[in-house]
């Protein structure tokens, strides 16, 4: 087949960019046992022991419920418990050792996870949260075991054990939401199939484990069944339904040489493919890596929440302390006791801790089902913040694939006939300019003659014989070669088209120039919709391209885009990015990927498009994995939401406290109000509780794309 056609660089830079254009398809991370970035002060030594997020849920709940059991009979057998609710518990053999033994069993047992987790925390130079209660609880089972040796005069068993049982709920609910966050990244394990049907050199299938695959292996893959590792299309076409990876609900078309992804699924037809990818080479799994990379990196508000967590350490150690000196001086050292534990129970800043973490883990959990990639949490944090959003034009806003926008026939001429004879005699042509024409009359006019004696003419155009007549399509070139007149009324139809950037191509048949068709980049219809909703959101659009200066602007009126750079090298995309955020504007930069990597790298957020196919793009922070424009608007909605839940639950979590604290110390004691020790315990769960409930609502965010 000829590849060749007549537009050079120099007759058409639309053509050029066209051809020189960009593709864009050629450990348990997040909240993890240190609060989400491998130093919080809040969860290290508590969980450090156990694997991941569903143990620590597991371990929780079996010594929340194992510590309930035990705290029953605690309580009922409680002397200050029958006091206040006025009852008198049955007289059993051993009663008064029932305080002492389930309460030391409930001690060590129930609340082992806190005292490991508070040496940890003293021994790396770093008290938090389970210093905290380490302290709280010891203070209360020293001072209830030596109540029970005759040594002292405080007991506060059925406190210490409700306490402890409380503490465990709180950490259990705390697992389950991280855990539901994380099942994101599990979700997409999951969606590998366990099995392969492996088609062997003499044609028979032979089923295989998945795992077992290697490159080169041609695949099976049947309708309804998913693909079991990432390659090329060999044989077949059918839809192939890819929402779990792009975000887009529409399947899409794939056929021989088509590259297709694992954990994707063939719908309608079967499909065999040599599969290029396996295990952790695969598409999957690094959008499992760059999910779990971005909840384990650190944003400025989880360092705010990390000094917060740890100032308030010291604060509740020094109101404790304060509260115990208080009570003593006034004749109260029983009454010192249980305030200062109190107030350094209430005070413990596991709300803090779990603030941030949770939110990252359920936006970033969240968006990589929508197909929205965060590779760095600072970028996801920063881009609600963009003033301005500069998208590359090729590919990006247009889809980086020429289209037959107009035709003009000469007098005399009908539009079919000339879709006809071009249709035919760009039928054995390649050229991306040739598909356009040769698709449009196929879609215009249906069956098209056979064309004979193809040939080429390189950089001029093609011909041939079609209906006993010769028929050409050519560029500028060949007709001033052959010094061919156009027709004046074509002549200022091409005019126009020609100083709108379009490429121009011309019919001749028999010597005489009978028609004309104007080829440009078509231009997306969702990119109209993003330009829009960025606009309604006051973000400035800029548009960034190669192109000449012509066809920029004419893409640019289309779109209602604010400022155009034209004619601009990839070298120099960076210089351009510098300039806008050199007046004084936040810059979000949106390009394939691989051309556009310096200004991805030099934007305040780079944003790489359409690479579903290619998740390892170092130079940007966000990466959609469809080529749809729209998910800018998505994931700037969703830094927008994840943001308010950041600084809604650390003003909770850290505000509470403010009133906490003082009732914790007694200060309403003079007028009969003392805030009980496990009350406290159930306000520093409850503050918790908000927290992840309210972190839950991120969930409702709407990041349809489309």
């Amino acid at each position: 087949m000829a590849t060749a056609h007549p537009h050079t660089p120099h007759d058409d830079p639309a053509a050029e960019d066209h051809r020189g254009g960009h593709s864009s398809h050629d450990r348990h991370a997040g909240h993890d046992d240190r609060g989400g970035n491998g130093d919080h002060d809040g969860h290290d030594g508590g969980h450090g022991d156990h694997g991941g997020h569903g143990d620590h849920a597991a371990m929780f709940r079996d010594r929340f419920w194992l510590t309930v059991v035990l705290a029953i009979p605690v309580v009922i057998w409680s002397h200050h418990v029958q006091e206040l609710l006025g009852y008198t518990a049955p007289q059993i053999p051993g009663a008064d050792l029932i305080g002492p033994v389930l309460g030391s069993i409930i001690f060590f047992y129930g609340g082992w996870p806190f005292l490991t987790g508070g040496v940890d925390e003293a021994r790396r130079r770093k008290p938090g949260m389970m210093l905290l209660i380490a302290m709280a609880i010891t203070v209360a089972y020293v001072a209830s075991m030596t109540t029970s040796l005759g040594w002292f005069s405080q007991e506060v068993w059925w406190e210490l054990s409700l306490l402890i049982a409380v503490m465990l709920l709180g950490h259990w609910v705390e697992m389950r939401a991280i855990g539901q966050a994380r099942g994101a990244l599990e979700a997409l394990a999951e969606l590998l199939p366990d099995d392969a049907e492996v088609v062997r050199d003499d044609g028979t299938v032979e089923p295989v484990a998945a795992s077992e695959l290697t490159e080169g292996d041609v695949v099976l893959v049947r309708p309804g069944s998913r693909i079991p590792a990432d390659g090329e299309v060999v044989d077949g076409a059918g839809d192939v339904d890819e929402s779990m990876i792009t975000g887009e609900s529409t399947p899409v078309a794939r056929g021989t040489g088509d590259r297709v992804v694992a954990g994707t699924v063939a719908t309608d037809a079967s499909l065999r493919v040599r599969v290029t990818a396996t295990g952790e080479n695969t598409t999957l799994a690094g959008i499992q890596r760059m999910v779990a990379d971005a909840q384990s990196s650190r944003s400025r508000t989880q360092v705010l929440a990390d000094r917060a967590a740890a100032m308030l350490f010291y604060v509740a150690l020094g109101a404790g302390a304060i509260t115990a000196l208080v009570w003593v001086l006034l004749g109260e050292p029983a009454f010192a006791l249980d305030r200062a534990v109190t107030v350094l129970i209430i005070a413990c800043p596991h709300a803090l801790g779990l603030a941030i973490p949770l939110v990252t883990a359920i936006s970033t959990s969240k968006s990589a089902r929508s197909g929205v990639l965060v590779k760095d949490r600072l970028a996801l944090e920063k881009i609600r913040t963009v003033d301005a959003v500069l998208f590359d034009k090729t590919g990006t806003l247009t889809r980086g694939e020429h289209v037959v926008s107009d035709v003009a026939a000469a007098e005399g001429v009908t539009e079919d006939d000339l879709l006809r004879f071009a249709g035919a005699v760009e039928a054995d042509s390649e050229h991306p300019l040739a598909r356009a024409i040769h698709g449009r009359a196929r879609d215009q006019v249906g069956e098209l003659p056979v064309a004979d004696g193809f040939r080429s003419m390189t950089g001029r155009g093609v011909e041939a014989e079609v209906d006993g007549v010769t028929v050409s399509v050519v560029g500028p070139a060949l007709l001033r070669e052959r010094d061919l007149d156009v027709p004046d009324d074509l002549a200022r139809r091409t005019q126009a088209w020609i100083e709108r950037g379009a490429a121009v191509l011309h019919v001749v048949r028999d010597g005489e120039v009978i028609g004309a068709f104007s080829l440009e980049d078509e231009v997306r219809e969702v990119s109209r919709q993003a330009v829009e909703e960025l606009h309604a959101a006051g973000v400035q659009v800029v548009m960034i391209t190669g192109d000449a200066r012509q066809v920029a602007d004419a893409v640019a009126a289309e779109l209602d885009i604010d400022e155009v750079f034209a004619e601009v090298l990839p070298e120099d995309k960076d210089a351009k990015v510098a300039e806008l955020q050199a007046r004084g504007l936040t810059v979000a930069m949106v390009g394939d990927g691989v051309n556009d990597a310096p200004a991805l790298a030099r934007a305040d957020v780079g944003i790489a498009i359409g690479a579903g196919t290619d998740v390892a793009i170092e130079s940007a922070g966000i990466v959609l994995a469809s080529d749809d424009p729209r998910g800018v608007v998505a994931v700037r909605r969703l830094s927008a939401a994840s943001y308010r839940k950041m600084v809604q639950n650390l003003w909770w979590a850290a505000g509470y406290n403010l009133v906490a604290i003082p009732l914790a110390a007694g200060v309403l004691a003079p007028i009969g109000f003392v805030l009980p020790m496990a009350v406290g315990a159930v306000l520093m769960s409850t503050s918790t509780v908000v927290v992840a409930l309210n972190a839950q609502l991120l969930r409702r965010v709407d990041l349809t794309i489309g």
